[in-house]
């Protein structure tokens, strides 16, 4: 069956005009599911075009999920969904409330026909290498968390250059990709200036940093607002059940230890904010209510996905610092 119609006179580029040809034969019911299309030899002949021609045509269609190709067979009719313009690869470190808050933002403002798979690689380096390898070439966009995974750079720009975008952390290495993002470094900063006043009354700034899923950033703006400000103050990679003492402030970005230092407090008949202070990462309605209310340091996750939504639509290249702001609470 011949369907593909190209004209040496039209202004229409000849790989659209192929993509037009499979999108319209698909539409009408020419070519169903598992069909086989015309061999890229076969059309570089009839249409005496270009492999390059043809093999762009077809990697476009791959990459919005219309065909798949077999080595060695060809391509074949992967799904008759053509109405689907962009397939995005969204390759998250792991999903919590407020990444989730992030994703139903994206999902709510990216619109009708595009397509989001979403993958986890749980700070796992291997795990990260291994999806960037399997789904490149698939997707029309690639939107990464690399967060500070050794080696994450490098497998990024294996991918289409044009078609990446970098997601709530970036470092120098990733600066000529796109990105909407968190300043670690800076927020922290500033945020605890914010709040000095409420600060000075405390003896000792604590920071709980395992420093496995952490931004290093975080550490080096804590510390530099410490030392720039004269605040005795500790880094601790664990809390681990320790004696709380009085005039302390823990900055805690995860919430696991934020549960174990609410029980140790209860145990120790001590009460947050007036006996010593806490400061949680990443707001969540519940830090409304908890405790009478926990003082957090967040970005605004809803409006994350809305940027990077914006971005993919109008193809926008810009890199965007999502801004921090300190929502106090009870708990300082």
């Amino acid at each position: 069956m011949k369907f593909i119609q190209i004209q040496n006179n039209k202004r229409i580029p000849k790989y659209k005009q192929i993509i037009f040809s499979v999108e319209k034969t698909i539409e009408e019911g020419g070519l169903k599911k598992g069909e086989k299309l015309p061999s890229i030899n076969k059309l570089c002949l009839e249409f005496s075009i270009s492999r390059d021609t043809v093999l762009q045509a077809y990697q476009e269609l791959k990459k919005r999920g219309i065909i798949y190709a077999i080595l060695g067979k060809g391509y074949y009719v992967k799904s008759t969904e053509i109405n689907i313009k962009h397939r995005i690869f969204l390759l998250f470190d792991e999903l919590n409330s407020f990444k989730e808050d992030l994703y139903n933002s994206f999902l709510c403002n990216v619109g009708k026909g595009v397509q989001v798979d979403i993958y986890f690689h749980h700070f796992n380096a291997k795990v990260f290498q291994k999806l960037i390898d399997d789904n490149n070439g698939n997707y029309t966009k690639y939107i990464i968390m690399p967060t500070n995974l050794i080696g994450a750079a490098t497998a990024i720009k294996t991918l289409p250059v044009n078609e990446v975008y970098i997601l709530d952390q970036t470092n120098p290495e990733l600066i000529e990709f796109p990105a909407i993002y968190q300043n670690h470094q800076k927020d922290i900063y500033n945020c605890l200036l914010r709040g000095k006043n409420k600060l000075n009354k405390y003896q000792n700034l604590i920071l709980i940093f395992p420093g496995f899923r952490e931004p290093l950033g975080m550490k080096i703006g804590f510390e530099n607002f410490c030392k720039d400000f004269g605040f005795y103050h500790e880094v601790i990679t664990e809390f681990n059940k320790r004696e709380i003492k009085k005039a302390e402030v823990y900055i805690i970005p995860n919430d696991r230890d934020l549960v174990q230092v609410i029980e140790k407090a209860k145990i120790q008949n001590l009460i947050i904010g007036e006996d010593f202070g806490v400061i949680s990462y990443n707001e969540t309605p519940l830090k409304k209510i908890v405790e009478n209310g926990i003082t957090t340091i967040s970005t605004n996750f809803e409006l994350m996905g809305k940027i990077l939504a914006q971005m993919i639509l109008k193809n926008k290249k810009n890199q965007i610092e999502n801004k921090c702001h300190l929502i106090l609470r009870n708990s300082l």
